[in-house]
Protein backbone atom coordinates (compact mmCIF):
# COMPACT_ATOMS: atom_id res chain seq x y z
CA UNK A 1 0.00 0.00 0.00
CA UNK A 2 1.29 3.45 -0.91
CA UNK A 3 2.24 6.20 1.42
CA UNK A 4 0.36 9.87 1.23
CA UNK A 5 4.58 10.28 0.88
CA UNK A 6 4.76 7.97 -1.52
CA UNK A 7 1.95 9.06 -3.80
CA UNK A 8 3.04 12.74 -3.19
CA UNK A 9 6.23 12.61 -4.22
CA UNK A 10 5.27 10.13 -7.77
CA UNK A 11 2.60 12.64 -8.69
CA UNK A 12 5.12 15.78 -8.49
CA UNK A 13 7.79 14.05 -10.01
CA UNK A 14 5.46 13.03 -12.38
CA UNK A 15 4.01 16.09 -13.26
CA UNK A 16 7.58 17.80 -13.43
CA UNK A 17 8.80 15.14 -15.69
CA UNK A 18 6.26 15.85 -18.01
CA UNK A 19 7.04 19.69 -18.24
CA UNK A 20 8.49 21.63 -21.02
CA UNK A 21 11.68 22.75 -20.98
CA UNK A 22 12.91 19.34 -18.56
CA UNK A 23 15.28 16.71 -19.22
CA UNK A 24 12.30 14.37 -19.07
CA UNK A 25 14.05 12.17 -15.97
CA UNK A 26 13.79 12.18 -12.60
CA UNK A 27 17.46 12.61 -9.96
CA UNK A 28 17.72 11.18 -6.90
CA UNK A 29 17.73 15.01 -5.95
CA UNK A 30 14.49 15.50 -7.54
CA UNK A 31 13.24 12.56 -5.28
CA UNK A 32 14.84 14.61 -2.29
CA UNK A 33 13.37 17.90 -3.15
CA UNK A 34 9.56 15.94 -3.41
CA UNK A 35 9.73 15.10 -0.57
CA UNK A 36 11.32 17.92 1.13
CA UNK A 37 8.38 19.61 -0.30
CA UNK A 38 6.07 16.73 1.38
CA UNK A 39 8.00 17.19 4.59
CA UNK A 40 7.21 21.12 4.86
CA UNK A 41 3.72 20.44 4.20
CA UNK A 42 3.12 22.33 0.14
CA UNK A 43 -0.10 21.62 -1.14
CA UNK A 44 0.07 20.44 -3.90
CA UNK A 45 -1.76 22.97 -6.08
CA UNK A 46 0.93 24.86 -5.40
CA UNK A 47 3.76 22.91 -6.41
CA UNK A 48 1.33 22.82 -9.87
CA UNK A 49 0.77 26.65 -9.48
CA UNK A 50 4.79 26.94 -9.49
CA UNK A 51 5.04 24.43 -12.34
CA UNK A 52 2.92 27.00 -14.45
CA UNK A 53 3.95 30.49 -13.55
CA UNK A 54 7.62 29.00 -14.30
CA UNK A 55 7.23 27.51 -17.72
CA UNK A 56 4.81 30.81 -18.37
CA UNK A 57 7.88 32.94 -17.61
CA UNK A 58 10.52 30.47 -19.64
CA UNK A 59 8.19 30.52 -22.33
CA UNK A 60 7.37 33.96 -22.86
CA UNK A 61 10.98 35.22 -22.57
CA UNK A 62 12.36 37.06 -25.58
CA UNK A 63 15.45 34.83 -25.37
CA UNK A 64 13.48 31.50 -24.54
CA UNK A 65 14.80 29.61 -27.44
CA UNK A 66 18.34 30.11 -25.85
CA UNK A 67 17.87 28.74 -22.78
CA UNK A 68 19.20 25.37 -21.14
CA UNK A 69 16.99 22.96 -20.10
CA UNK A 70 15.46 22.46 -16.49
CA UNK A 71 17.92 20.45 -14.97
CA UNK A 72 16.30 19.31 -11.58
CA UNK A 73 12.72 20.29 -9.72
CA UNK A 74 15.23 22.39 -7.59
CA UNK A 75 14.49 25.31 -9.63
CA UNK A 76 10.97 25.37 -9.32
CA UNK A 77 11.78 25.97 -5.06
CA UNK A 78 12.05 29.85 -5.39
CA UNK A 79 8.88 29.87 -7.15
CA UNK A 80 7.03 27.47 -4.77
CA UNK A 81 8.24 29.78 -2.25
CA UNK A 82 7.49 32.98 -3.80
CA UNK A 83 3.39 31.66 -4.19
CA UNK A 84 3.64 30.51 -0.04
CA UNK A 85 4.06 34.26 0.42
CA UNK A 86 1.89 36.19 -2.14
CA UNK A 87 -0.39 33.45 -3.29
CA UNK A 88 -1.41 35.27 -6.85
CA UNK A 89 -4.97 35.61 -7.77
CA UNK A 90 -6.03 32.65 -9.55
CA UNK A 91 -7.59 33.97 -12.20
CA UNK A 92 -4.24 35.00 -13.00
CA UNK A 93 -3.16 31.23 -13.45
CA UNK A 94 -5.81 30.72 -15.58
CA UNK A 95 -4.88 33.48 -17.83
CA UNK A 96 -1.54 32.32 -17.88
CA UNK A 97 -2.62 28.32 -18.31
CA UNK A 98 -4.51 30.15 -21.47
CA UNK A 99 -1.65 31.72 -22.75
CA UNK A 100 0.68 28.95 -21.97
CA UNK A 101 -1.93 26.27 -24.17
CA UNK A 102 -2.80 29.34 -26.99
CA UNK A 103 1.31 29.14 -27.36
CA UNK A 104 1.43 25.20 -27.76
CA UNK A 105 3.19 24.56 -24.81
CA UNK A 106 1.29 22.03 -22.10
CA UNK A 107 1.39 23.57 -18.97
CA UNK A 108 2.01 21.01 -16.17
Amino acid sequence: MRTAQSRYVAHVLDRYVALPGTRGRVLRQDRRTALALFRRGVRLDVVHNAFVLAVARRTFRSDAHRLDSIRCLQYFVPVVDELLAEPPLPEYLDYLKHRLVDAGVKPG
